[in-house]
């Protein structure tokens, strides 16, 4: 789960980092009143969107005065903001962050994730503020500093003002830093994140050490015990399929391609995504609808895929386990009975009462290409997608 920057510094100033003052704003005048209320003479006024690279694509702008506050809320909100992680599409802007203009004498990163090798957070660092970590890491990874924190004594003084120090933060201002790190990595902890970064986080003239953006998300497994964070989700951010996908207890995830994909369990999911793009064809979507599928999320998941206009055809990939193939078979036919399937449909059914669930596809009447294994299904739903 992700949420917007100005929402990750509101968990920040929880936690004692220092970041500048300012406030959400929905629309131009909600933007006046914030920077007249902020006070000063310098703002910032950014695009809060789900996505990076917002400066470069014209959603941070710095204001001089109210006037040029009013003329750039008004020419930011409501654009589409297209950035190289929104894709060409780009994205509405909807509410807007002005904050105070900040004295900028070093811009540095700091960012954490879950190391998946070590099985550990790992708190990262550079020089190289303002410049994506996956530019740094490919071109600079010197300059590149990681800490893997022991779960049983957290991120310590030493590591943290270790860090602080290697990634040029004055002598006097290390301590600082070091506790701002310190309490990233404990809003990451505390909060169940899948990612914490801030980039840049900044040295002032003045002498401070301020996180001047926060990027927060959210393994959405622990949201369970979150109750607050749900609150923070923006729906205009996501993509509504989905949405309505979560709602039948399916894991769905909008893609690129031509080919429908229906199937139990995560791993199966993705091999059979591989195996598509291995016959030269590309799945429109990932979707597993777990290991007892209903009617109703057979149904609800066609009816979900079919609203793509890309869709040339569906492949259902089935390993009866826990849920047996005759059950999933019936349901398949029921499915595909009310949405009134246009695309060819291929099926691969294996395991618990298999040859029931064949023999109920090929007594439904509905058009259904059976296929016997995974690269039998690949190779015929591709054929199917491209005509043949």
């Amino acid at each position: 789960m992700k949420i917007h920057e100005y929402q990750g510094k509101e968990i920040l100033r929880e936690y004692g980092v220092a970041v500048p003052e300012g406030k959400a704003c929905f629309s131009v005048a909600e933007a006046v009143a914030a920077a007249e209320a902020i006070g000063g003479n310098k703002w910032v006024v950014k695009a809060q969107i789900h996505a990076g690279g917002r400066g470069k694509g014209g959603g941070v702008k710095l204001a001089d005065s109210i006037d040029e506050v009013r003329s750039l809320a008004d020419e930011i909100l409501g654009m589409t903001l297209v950035t190289h992680q929104t894709g060409a599409e780009g994205k509405e802007v909807k509410r807007l962050l002005v904050e105070e203009g900040a004295p900028i004498k070093d811009e540095l990163y700091v960012g954490l994730v879950v190391d998946r090798t070590t099985q550990r957070v790992t708190v990262m660092a550079s020089s190289e503020g303002g410049t994506e970590i996956e530019t740094v890491a490919e071109e600079t990874p010197e300059l590149i500093h990681k800490v893997s924190v022991d779960p049983k004594t957290g991120l310590t003084d030493a590591e943290a003002q270790g860090l602080a120090s290697k990634i040029g933060i004055p002598s006097e201002l290390v301590a600082e830093g070091g506790k701002l790190i310190q309490a990233l990595y404990q809003a990451f902890w505390d909060k169940d994140a899948s990612l914490a970064e801030i980039n840049p986080l900044i040295v002032t003239d003045d002498g401070r050490v301020v996180a001047l953006d926060a990027k927060i998300n959210f393994d959405e497994s622990a949201m369970y015990r979150h109750p607050e964070l749900e609150e923070l989700r923006d729906l205009d951010e996501e993509d509504a399929d989905e949405i309505e996908a979560s709602k039948f207890g399916l894991n769905y995830i909008s893609l690129d391609g031509t080919i429908g994909c229906l199937v139990n369990g995560a791993g199966l999911a993705m091999a059979t995504m591989d195996i598509i793009k291995l016959y030269g064809a590309s799945p429109a979507n990932f979707l597993d609808v777990g290991g007892g599928a209903t009617t109703e999320q057979v149904t609800e998941a066609f009816k979900i895929m079919l609203k793509n206009s890309n869709l040339k055809a569906i492949l259902v990939n089935i390993f009866g386990g826990i849920m047996r193939c005759d059950v999933i078979a019936e349901g398949l036919v029921n499915a595909a009975r009310e949405v009134d399937l246009s695309v060819p449909l291929v099926v691969r059914l294996e395991g618990t009462n298999v040859e029931q669930g064949r023999q109920i596809l090929a007594d439904s009447g509905i058009s259904v290409i059976s296929a016997t294994t995974m690269a039998d299904a690949a190779e015929k739903v591709a054929a199917a997608a491209a005509g043949a």
